[in-house]
Order: C-alpha cells, then sequence, then structure tokens
C-alpha cells in the first residue's frame, strides 16, 4: 500500500493538533493557543519552494507571538521552504525536541477490543492516564481540555480498562485516509503487560470504522521504547520534524 505524502500526513496532524488562533503568510500556517502543545503554537511551513520574502516572513511571524507574549517557534518539516533553517539559525534560533513521524497501514495491526470504552471527549479520567506518561503542565492541559470543541474531524479518546481500572489511553482522529494516533500511556502498574499495542490496535479500528486506511503517529526521537513498541505495529519513519526557537 502506497503511504500519503508528506503534505496529506502534514494537513492531518495539523487539524488533528487543533489551534483557534491562524494565520496564514505566503508557505507558512502561523497557529496559536495557550503555548502548550508544540504543534498548535509554531509556524508550520506547507510549501518547500523557494520564497524570496522568508526574511519579511519570519519577521512577521516573530510579531505574531511576542503580541501573546509567546515564544516564536517554527515547526521544521521536509514542507519547509528553501533556506528556512538557515535564515532561522543566523537569527540565533536552535532545534529542540527531534521527533519521527512514523506510519502504516490500518489493515497491519487495527482490532477492535472490548475493553477499549471510546469517549466523546478528554473526561478526567482519560486526562488522569495521560499525565502518567508526560508531563502536564498546566497550558498544555488546557489545551487538551478544549480539544473537543475545537475539533473540525470525527475524533475519539480510548481508555483500555483492567479489572475496571482505566489502564492505558490514546487519542485517536481521522481525515481521510489518515488515521491520527496520539497520547499513548500507559499506567506504571500495568506497563509491560502489552497494554499499550492493545489500545493502540482498538484506535486503529476505530479509525478504520471511518474510512481511514492508514494510521500515523509523532514520537520523540529518543523515545526509543514507544518506537519499538510502534515498530510492532508495522509503523516505521517516513520523515522527521524539529522545532526551531530562540533562547534567551
Amino acid at each position: 500500500m502506497t503511504a500519503p505524502d508528506i503534505l496529506e500526513i502534514e494537513q492531518a496532524t495539523l487539524t488533528a493538533v487543533p489551534a483557534p488562533i491562524l494565520a496564514f503568510d505566503g508557505p507558512f500556517v502561523l497557529r496559536r493557543f495557550l503555548g502548550g502543545t508544540g504543534r498548535a503554537n509554531a509556524v508550520c511551513g506547507l510549501d518547500p519552494a523557494p520564497d524570496p520574502a522568508l526574511p519579511a516572513r519570519i519577521a512577521r511571524a516573530e510579531a505574531f507571538y511576542a503580541t501573546a507574549g509567546q515564544t516564536c517557534r517554527f515547526r521544521s518539516t521536509p514542507l519547509d521552504p528553501e533556506g528556512l533553517t538557515e535564515l532561522l539559525a543566523a537569527r540565533g534560533y536552535t532545534a529542540h525536541d527531534h521527533s519521527q513521524v512514523i506510519g502504516g497501514p490500518l489493515s497491519g495491526f487495527a482490532r477492535h477490543d472490548a475493553a477499549v470504552r471510546f469517549l466523546t471527549g478528554p473526561d478526567p479520567e482519560w486526562m488522569a492516564v495521560v499525565a502518567t506518561a508526560e508531563h502536564q503542565a498546566p497550558a498544555r492541559r488546557a489545551e487538551k481540555a478544549r480539544m473537543a470543541d475545537l475539533l473540525g474531524v470525527p475524533a475519539a479518546w480510548a481508555l483500555l480498562e483492567i479489572d475496571g481500572i482505566a489502564a492505558a489511553s490514546a487519542f485517536v482522529t481521522a481525515q481521510g485516509r489518515c488515521a491520527g494516533l496520539f497520547d499513548l500511556a500507559v499506567r506504571p502498574e500495568f506497563r509491560r503487560r502489552g497494554l499499550g499495542q492493545r489500545v493502540m490496535a482498538a484506535a486503529g479500528a476505530w479509525g478504520a470504522d471511518q474510512g481511514a486506511d492508514w494510521a500515523y503517529a509523532q514520537v520523540s526521537c529518543s523515545n526509543l521504547a514507544s518506537l519499538a513498541m510502534n515498530a510492532g505495529l508495522g509503523m516505521t519513519e517516513h520523515y522527521r520534524y524539529a522545532y526551531w526557537r530562540r533562547l534567551g
């Protein structure tokens, strides 16, 4: 099966992580929320063609975030306009938070699971499971809490229950061919029992039910355990991205 192209995946992931404040400037979409989730608070390129107006666009992006008291961040992908990272480096930006975009056909791992419950929003029980897997700053939690009201595509918040306890979580969206898998978490006392793959498989089945045939996820390059688990589902690297920001 042929994978969706990078633009299709990028469009799906930007939809799956919504931002209520948007501005378009040439090849860029500027997205702003509460300063929590990276993708909802960054400049994202969507056209790699050369653009002689890049320096002026970068300056306007910096002003866009400065008006809200936020640090300007660029999410650098293969869709960057040509020469972007060189210009950013010259302005004192450095790259951080390198991640892989991984993907694979849903037919390889999607499976319904009677122990997985699908919610219509990120209720406190779901949020509590997610909080066991990653640092949850107040702004990030506040953004997640509002996602159900901002999303424009089908989405579900999955909880895998073991003996009546919410043990693992995931978040899934469906846009065309693409099912986005996010927010995988397993409570510490339930780890090393294959529950991560189970909840991902069930979330994938939900996406397939919406008409998707391809799953994608975004995983930090340093998260070797998650990359290995996803490789077991047949999800492999398609491209990488990093955030560029200027410190100080």
